[in-house]
């Protein structure tokens, strides 16, 4: 019931026109761990479709390893950013919710409440 009330108080979105157009030939999901680190994979990396980062693991810094291009961000709440300036117009944020202090989350940041 929380969860219904919640998804009714959000606009209504898709995807944006250029994640639809894409026939995702390419999909790399690529994770927080270090393990890439040190085997300068980036220019590959960047060379798929749809690049898929989860969590908030840093790039810059580390674009030789890990690229640059980031298509879609997914986090749980507690792990998305608190800066305007960590979300880039070019890719999509997707909160992964799942505990009850997740759609708590969800529903302070619609309501523009504090936490």
């Amino acid at each position: 019931d929380k969860l219904q009330s919640l998804l009714e108080l959000l606009p209504e979105h898709d995807l944006p026109e250029d994640l639809k157009s894409k026939h995702c030939k390419r999909c790399v999901v690529i994770g927080s761990g270090g393990i890439l680190h040190g085997l300068e994979l980036g220019h590959l990396l960047n060379q798929f479709d749809i690049v898929i980062r989860l969590n908030d693991a840093p790039v810059q810094g580390y674009t030789d390893h890990v690229g640059n291009k980031t298509t879609i961000r997914m986090t749980y709440p507690e792990g998305a950013s608190f800066s305007e300036h960590d979300y880039h117009s070019a890719s999509l944020f997707v909160a992964v919710l799942f505990k009850s202090v997740d759609f708590n989350w969800l529903q302070a940041m619609i309501k523009n409440e504090t936490l």
